[in-house]
């Protein structure tokens, strides 16, 4: 029978070390011949990301050594951080980020030089790599830091495998790349590029260039995009033929390159990608010469399906799952990784022939019991200002063990994604499980500007940051007071990065009871000069160039709204963040504690932008819990 216990202060199983035991990232799922690879991000080893190899029959095969940890910090985002080829890993590593081979049994050697003794912020760095098996080379993505407030250069490189060296420029000139892919006879190689202001889901270019006999580029062409058209995620069939996906139509579909004209496969309004904030995206892949397996999104949940390129028939598969990422295939099989409402991200196998489907690794392992303990999203849609609509996952308080007292409304708890272009699918997180099992409803918000529900949907927030959003997250909140769903005036919001920043703006408005801002922007003027390269224009679409508009920056800055603030706030940080430094963070915690409004602030020593140690995963969790309990909700400690 359950115990009757005000919302908010049930207690619960799911626990942030639990959380942090349980869960792993899953990225970057490769095919290597019959094997299968993909990264885990371990949080109990500081956030490590560990390259793992499957081959059926086998017990898994970590590919990188101890120690090593597989990630670049090209964009600073990285992604794309390692390539296999017949069971030789060519991988970045985080401690110095130079290009090593890694072989079974082995000590990785390095190919690409070392940085600068003299100034650790000098140097190469290697992404979005694949292997030219004729010309025995790795051809990606380098990033070349000229030293601390230097220029950054980016360009496509190739890295003799043999001699190694810091790589022979292929593709130059352009502020960045991204993608470089050869066609199946080696003869050609597709690429993305692009220009500030833009960001690569505002506009890129798809070019294509013949490889000439000594391995340099001859016969670039431009193919698709330019003149305001995003071009993602380039890849040749088996038979030659270029494909790629692009938003001419105003969602991201899938085209092919025939000759000189472009032919769409599978119109649709639907988004066939996400923004590629990182690298080695992939939403679809070849399972031979005839059939393309792809995932889209539409009204806020992925789908997977078959392609027949001849008939060009796009059948979905029947699969309980509703969010999808790093899709490969071959024949007879495709690879992913694939989570839903009530499973975490996980590792799948799925069999072309039959729809069967096999696990190979989850994120988050719950045993029946804890299982119980799942509260499922709805996707919901409600209005927002200016007439326009929003969508969000609600996420229900749930417990088996308690009942709420009649009448009672719980509080609530407003997420607010990163990017801002980005999106938050209802997939099985524990943190988010976290809250609703202890009696708090949450809402996660993929406001205005988010993707996976078209161009023009993402394109509400051009000019309009720290408005549009913040607007969404109000109204979502409010929607959810007036149909009784969550109490109002227990409301709090959260976010990191760019989702930190909303929330501070929101937090301005005085719109909600509390917050939490993890690494988030408080100065947009201090965000467009220091920030990194990749962002470095980023504000030029989201607010307006700079100089000429620095008023409106003061506007849309949360730190120069700090005395309008009287909400209590909590903030968390890492000393090594070069997106957002914590100076930021420290003068918005500065100006509210001159204002007597409660605040808390945590630093965190060897953390960047968004947290990876298993201890500080955890520190967070239970502090943003215990702020809120403390200065927000009234109830007693929940943990």
């Amino acid at each position: 029978m359950p115990i009757t216990r005000p919302y908010g202060s049930w207690l619960s199983p799911i626990t942030a070390d639990l959380i942090v035991a349980e869960s792993i990232g899953l990225s970057d799922v490769q095919l290597d011949g019959a094997a299968i690879c993909w990264i885990e991000g371990r949080p109990r080893e500081k956030g490590r990301n560990v390259l793992v190899r499957h081959r059926a029959g086998d017990t898994p095969q970590e590919l990188t050594p101890a120690g090593f940890n597989a990630r670049t910090r090209v964009h600073e985002y990285g992604g794309g951080a390692t390539v296999v080829r017949d069971g030789i890993a060519y991988a970045s590593s985080m401690a110095d980020q130079r290009l090593y081979r890694c072989a079974p049994d082995a000590a990785p050697v390095a190919l690409t030089p070392a940085p600068d003794a003299d100034d650790p912020q000098a140097g190469h760095r290697y992404a979005d790599g694949v292997i030219d098996a004729a010309r025995n080379r790795w051809i990606g993505v380098r990033e070349s830091h000229a030293g601390a407030g230097g220029p950054v250069e980016n360009t496509i490189v190739a890295v003799d495998l043999a001699a190694g060296g810091a790589g022979h420029v292929l593709a130059s000139g352009n502020d960045f790349y991204a993608a470089p892919r050869l066609s199946p006879d080696g003869s050609r190689l597709a690429w993305l590029t692009w220009r500030h202001p833009n960001m690569p889901w505002v506009e890129t270019e798809l070019r294509v260039a013949d490889i000439a006999p000594d391995g340099s580029l001859t016969a670039e062409r431009l193919v698709a995009g330019g003149s305001g058209e995003s071009v993602l995620q380039p890849e040749w069939a088996p038979d030659g033929i270029l494909h790629f996906i692009a938003d001419r139509s105003g969602w991201w579909n899938l085209y092919r390159l025939e000759g000189s004209d472009v032919r769409a496969l599978a119109p649709r309004a639907a988004d066939f990608a996400q923004a590629p904030w990182a690298f080695g995206m992939s939403s679809y892949a070849f399972a031979g010469a005839g059939t393309l397996v792809c995932s889209y999104w539409e009204d806020g949940i992925a789908r997977l399906a078959r392609l027949d390129l001849a008939s060009l028939a796009l059948t979905p598969f029947d699969l309980p799952y509703t969010d999808y990422g790093y899709v490969r295939a071959r024949d007879g099989e495709a690879v992913f990784r694939a989570g839903a409402a009530g499973d975490a991200a996980a590792i799948v196998r799925l069999d072309l022939a039959t729809g069967g489907t096999e696990v190979l690794q989850r994120a988050a392992t719950l045993d029946a019991d804890l299982a119980r303990y799942v509260s499922r999203p709805q996707h919901i849609t409600f209005a927002t200002t200016g007439g326009r609509q929003a969508h969000a996952f609600y996420y229900p308080p749930h417990n088996p063990d308690y009942a709420a007292p009649a009448g009672s409304a719980p509080p609530l708890l407003v997420k607010c994604h990163g990017g801002p272009t980005a999106f938050s699918p209802g997939v099985l997180d524990l943190r988010t499980q976290y809250w609703t099992s202890r009696g708090i409803a949450v809402l996660d918000v993929n406001y205005g500007g988010s993707t996976g529900y078209g161009r023009a949907y993402r394109d509400q927030l051009k000019g309009q940051w720290g408005v549009v959003d913040v607007d969404d997250c109000i109204a979502g909140a409010r929607h959810l007071a007036q149909s009784g769903l969550a109490d109002g005036a227990r409301a709090v919001m959260t976010g990191g990065s760019a989702g930190g920043y909303t929330t501070l703006m929101a937090l301005a408005r005085n719109a909600f009871a509390g917050g939490a801002s993890h690494y988030g922007v408080s100065d947009a003027t201090a965000l467009a000069r220091d920030t990194h390269k990749f962002e470095a224009r980023y504000l030029d679409w989201l607010i307006a160039p700079l100089p000429g508009n620095e008023a409106l920056y003061r506007e849309r800055s949360p730190v120069h709204h700090a005395d309008a603030l009287r909400r209590p706030m909590i903030f968390f940080q890492g000393d090594e963040d070069r997106i957002v430094p914590p100076s930021q963070t420290e003068a918005m915690v500065e100006a509210l504690r001159r204002n007597g409004v409660p605040v808390g602030y945590m630093l965190f020593t060897g953390e960047q932008h968004g947290f990876r140690r298993g201890a500080n995963i955890m520190r967070a969790l239970d502090a943003e819990l215990y702020f809120y309990a403390q200065h927000v909700f009234e109830v007693g400690l929940v943990f």
